[in-house]
This record gives structure tokens, sequence and C-alpha cells, in this order.
């Protein structure tokens, strides 16, 4: 049977918490709840007590609430429903995870569903869902959200729609997920699509062929977030970063961002990395919102009416370089820093509309002044008479690849 453990404020949602137990165990499923609440007590009794939930962080309910500030209050709470989660899922007690809340809520169900594996579903019923309050590095790779719309005191039509939406998706994903089983290494990659970057075309099946499996992230701000991620759970042999676009983009200010600490995750868990630098000769802007003036006079692409793009100066190209040089200069494992001299995505090749040759230039000149100045760092800088996409660069990628099995520096199939 199938355990899915609700969790919120039942001071306060009693109503809305109960009503998605009645959803789940009418399908013959169990739905404890857990009661995150601090200062009301619930009209029922909880399955999990903030009594509990307190004891977990090793305090209790009534010293949370003498600590005057609400704030720290629910991050001492969030503490402790983490770890009565966590406890819970190793004990076989937990199947899924549906958490309700305004921003109270929400912040700490990011906690939770942060610390919680891969795999085991996650489902947040939140009024923010979706939105730029949340940032990127606290979302969970596989973290599920739906926009709790009309429900924010009681129940009525409009909240009950979207609570047993929440609650069959939560079951649903409960009975229907697989379990990660793969006997195969797997290499981390990020790109752009397949229209601006796409050496993966040829890397997938070549990696394959050796043994191994690749999972390639789309590096729109979440994908890169979830690269982040799983890296830092070395969940990978081998980093594949050739798609930094979010790293310019959070140097600039961007939505579009993974978080001011992408491209750091697998540096820090001691994976070996081949990095490049696609894309960053890019800023990335919503299409929706209009030309920002600041980029009223620079080359614009519009890829869709979700996400447009402007190019960056020579002086922000070189000031990227420092960036991200900076970032895998902490690297506790080797990396292998690949310019392709020709160019760093597709719109960018001579002839097209965004080539740029004063600001590719500047931006392989910049790497190569700091390899000679960082000789000590990990970083080995290796340039490429090629573009990114071109045939070249993946058989290169290649090249450093079987290099490191032979080494012994990845793991060998």
């Amino acid at each position: 049977m199938a355990n899915v453990l609700i969790i919120g404020t039942a001071d306060t949602k009693a109503d809305e918490m109960l009503f998605m137990k009645e959803v789940i165990e009418v399908e013959g499923a169990s739905a404890p709840i857990m009661d995150v609440g601090v200062l009301g007590d619930p009209p029922f009794s909880p399955d999990y007590s903030k009594h509990d939930v307190a004891a977990a962080a090793n305090t209790t309910n009534e010293a949370i609430a003498t600590l005057g500030d609400e704030n720290l209050a629910m991050t001492k709470t969030a503490e402790g429903a983490t770890k009565l989660c966590l406890s819970l899922y190793e004990e076989g007690k937990v199947d899924a995870v549906l958490i309700l809340g305004g921003t109270m809520g929400t912040d700490l169900a990011l906690d939770v569903t942060a610390a919680l594996p891969l795999g085991i579903p996650k489902m947040i019923v939140s009024t923010v869902s979706f939105s730029h309050l949340i940032p990127p590095e606290r979302l969970a790779p596989d973290v599920m959200m739906i926009l709790w719309s009309g429900g924010l005191y009681g129940l009525n039509s409009i909240c009950k729609s979207i609570l047993s939406q929440a609650a069959g998706a939560a079951l649903g994903a409960a009975k229907t997920v697989r379990k990660i089983e793969s006997d195969k290494p797997v290499v981390g990659m990020s790109s752009l699509g397949s229209s601006a970057l796409r050496y993966m075309v040829y890397l997938k099946p070549e990696l394959e062929k050796r043994g191994y499996e690749l999972a390639v992230f789309h590096t729109t701000g979440q994908g890169g977030r979830a690269l982040e991620s799983l890296a830092s759970q070395k969940k990978f042999v081998c980093v594949m970063d050739f798609s930094l676009q979010e790293v310019v983009n959070e140097m600039k200010g961007s939505i579009v961002t993974a978080g001011s600490d992408r491209l750091e995750a697998a540096s820090a868990a001691g994976i070996p990395q081949i990095i490049a630098p696609g894309a960053t000769d890019l800023i990335d802007i919503p299409t929706w919102k209009g030309l920002p003036k600041e980029f009223e006079d620079r080359p614009y692409h519009a890829h869709n009416r979700l996400i447009a793009s402007v190019t960056m100066t020579a002086d922000e190209r070189r000031e990227a370089a420092r960036l991200i040089c900076n970032k895998l200069a902490k690297a506790t494992a080797p990396v292998k820093l690949i310019m392709p001299l020709q160019g760093i995505e597709e719109w960018d090749r001579e002839g097209n509309d965004l080539h740029d040759a004063e600001g590719l230039a500047a931006l392989a000149d910049e790497f190569r002044n700091i390899a000679r100045n960082i000789a000590k760092a990990p970083i080995d800088l290796i340039e490429l008479d090629a573009h990114i996409n071109d045939e070249a660069f993946a058989q290169k990628v290649l090249e450093i690849f079987d290099g490191w099995v032979e080494e012994g520096l990845i793991q060998k199939v």
C-alpha cells in the first residue's frame, strides 16, 4: 500500500489536509499527516505532531514558539520536519510527500523535498508555485509543484479541484515511479537544446558504445540547477559542462539563472570535468518582457515567445572567462577547459546573425591569460581550431574522456 505523507500546518489548514487525506485513502492508500504548525493546536490528532517535529530538531515546540521570530521558528521547524521525514523514509514509511502551504509552508517544503533522494515523488501545493521568489538553489531536481489557487483561507470548489489533483498526482507517482536502477555509470552533460548546441547528438551514441549512460540537462535555469544538485550527490562519474549560459546570466542579473553556485558542485564533489564555454556570448531575457533599454543596441535573437538573447560585449566576455576560471580553480579533480576558437554556439558561426569575431577572440585571449597565471590550479586549457558544434569538438572530448578512463580517473566499464 502506498504511503503519501501529507505535511502542513494542521492548526490553520486542517480542512485542506483532511480533504487530501480523504482523496488519497478512498483510493486504498495511506495518508498520514505531519503537523508543522507552531502556535496553534489542530482540531484533530495528526499522525506526527508538532511536538514530534520539534523533537526531531532536538528541541521542543515551546522553545520554538518562544524564539519570538516567525522566520526563525519556521526555519527550526523545517529542520525537524526534514529530519523526521528522512527518518520515516528510511524506515519504509514514506513513498511520496505532499506538502501544502503559502510562503511559510513553501519555505519548509523546499527544505524537505531537497533532502529526499531522487525518485521519491515530491509534490508541493503552494500559493507561490513557479514564482521568482523561489531561488533555484533550493529546488530538488525532481520536485513537482501546483499552484494553489483560491485556497488561502478554507475550502471551496476551486481549491478542492486543485487539492484533489495534487493528491492524485502524488498518489499516482508513488504507485508508478520506477526506482533508479542502472548498472551503467552516468555522465552528466549540459546543453542548450539542439539548435544552438548539438554536440550531444554525436557524443551520446559514442558514450553508450563505451558502456556509459548520458544525462543531458537543458541550461535554461532549472536544468543547470538539477545538474548541480545531482553532481553534489556524486551521481556522475564525469561532468561535461559545455553550456555555461546560466553562469553569465547570473553574472548579468538575468532571471534565467541556475543560482550563484552554478559550475561549482562537480568541483566540490571531486568529479572530473570537461568544460567548454558554450553560449557564454549570450544573455537571456524573457521575450515577453521586451528588450531592456541597456540592451537596445545589441544584436538580438528571439528563440521563441518565452526566451530571447542578446550578445555580450568583449569586455563582458573577459569578465565571464575570469568568473568561470575562478570557479574551476576550486576543483579537487582534473579539469580540461576546451576553447573552440571558431565559435561557441550555432548562431555565432561566421556568416550568422550573432557572429562577433572580436568578442570570441577576447574570450579566448582571457582564458589564455588566466591559464598562464594559475598553472598550479587543476585547469588545463585546450585551444581547439573548430566550432563547438563541429565533430572535431566531440572527438576531442572523447579523446580526453577515454584517456581519463585508461588512467583510472573515471570508472571503467
